[in-house]
């Protein structure tokens, strides 16, 4: 990044001076920041030059002094020089510190950012899990090419993140990797937290996350209707490996399982409750909450389709779950043959469970959110505000009611 940078020495006069010699300070600007320091030395002021910055005269103690003044503006450069050859962020601080010989406690941003996911990854499948993880990693990843492409440099230290950085960033994920204002609002979350823990460590004094103004915004969720549940069950595929797609697919709308949860979901997770009907019990691995899940008929006959699959045996699991991203090529392809013009995602599978078979058929919604898995209801209530269906239903009743009265 290109910078403005400007070296000064000036005499600087205490509030009591009256006569006699005053002291010279360096001052250190770069792009309207100053930084200043004492140089140790003195002059009268009649022989100062303010515009020149060193002392008049031919004699011996002003040859001195100006030659003393050379050697530290030349010091200075040298600082300016070894911070652009090693790409950190010029500042007047960071240059007058390695110009003073200075080691402050001091951090950089992709340095912060891997101290923390190696902390993380040591954690994986204990307090986080990979998503988590691999989050962090992308946010680095978008830092690893903000930073040249916007400041020019490969990094810079943690003191210099404010909250025109964010702001930058956030401008940048939009702009030029016309990302949504969803993602890229959690993605400055993620730096916040990065920040919050340089806050608290000490490497920096003020938060700038504290300012900063990004929301998200609410987002439609749709889900599968009855009619379109139906239409999936009942195509015929020639694919073997598109049927156990469906199949999970189906289990989730009557499960709400998430794809995580479906893919490592074992036999020993499933036993009879205390209806003596079959249940989930599991904790889900986003949350580590647990849910327990009564099985529908439909839920039941597809468990009994796989219980002698030899990947389900031989890896001990209900089903045979590819990874995610064939998950979702396989949906692409079920999605087309069935023509019902939704995207299918696990997660709408998930969505379905919640609308379609749970709250449209009167399951109380505190009883919906417990086998979801939430933490908190308000996240189940996401799900029973777009069923204006639901609202119609409701209200037929309350009308056949009063009109009997």
């Amino acid at each position: 990044m290109r910078t403005n940078f400007s070296l000064l020495f000036y005499m600087k006069k205490q509030k009591n001076y009256t006569k006699g010699i005053a002291p010279i300070y360096i001052r250190i600007t770069v792009n309207g920041k100053r930084a200043e320091s004492a140089t140790g030395r003195s002059c009268e002021p009649d022989r100062w030059n303010c515009k020149s910055g060193r002392s008049i005269g031919t004699k011996e103690d002003s040859k001195s002094l100006n030659s003393f003044l050379d050697h530290l503006q030349n010091m200075v450069y040298d600082a300016h020089c070894e911070l652009l050859k090693s790409g950190n962020m010029i500042t007047a601080e960071a240059i007058k510190n390695r110009f003073l010989g200075k080691e402050e406690k001091s951090q950089t941003l992709l340095q912060a950012i891997t101290e923390h996911n190696q902390k993380v990854e040591a954690l994986v499948g204990k307090e986080f899990v990979q998503g988590t993880l691999n989050r962090y990693k992308v946010l680095k990843k978008h830092l690893a090419v903000f930073l040249p492409f916007k400041y020019g440099v490969k990094d810079m230290g943690m003191r210099n993140v404010d909250i025109a950085f964010l702001n930058e960033f956030d401008y940048y994920l939009r702009s030029e990797k016309s990302c949504a204002n969803n993602y890229t609002v959690k993605m400055i979350k993620n730096l916040g937290k990065i920040i919050n823990i340089s806050f608290e460590n000490g490497y920096i004094q003020t938060n700038p996350f504290a300012s900063y103004k990004g929301r998200t915004k609410k987002v439609d969720r749709y889900f599968l209707n009855q009619e379109e549940i139906e239409v999936i069950a009942d195509k015929q595929f020639v694919s073997e490996r598109l049927d156990i797609i469906r199949d999970i697919f189906l289990f989730c709308c009557f499960t709400g399982l998430a794809y995580a949860d479906v893919q490592k979901l074992q036999k020993t997770h499933i036993s009879k409750g205390i209806d003596g009907e079959y249940w989930i019990i599991k904790n889900r691995q986003k949350t580590n909450i647990r849910s327990a899940i009564p099985l529908l008929p439909t839920a039941v006959n597809i468990l009994d389709k796989y219980k002698n699959h030899p990947v389900c045996i031989n890896k001990d699991l209900v089903f045979p779950v590819p990874s995610n991203q064939k998950m979702n090529e396989y949906l692409k392809e079920i999605e087309e043959r069935c023509e019902i013009g939704k995207k299918l995602t696990s997660h709408i599978a998930r969505h379905t469970f919640a609308t379609t078979v749970t709250l449209l058929n009167g399951v109380p919604i505190e009883s919906v959110s417990q086998m979801l898995g939430h933490t908190n209801i308000r996240t189940t209530q996401h799900y029973a505000k777009i069923l204006d269906i639901k609202v119609g239903a409701d209200m037929a009743l309350l009308r056949n009611k009063l009109a009997i009265i």
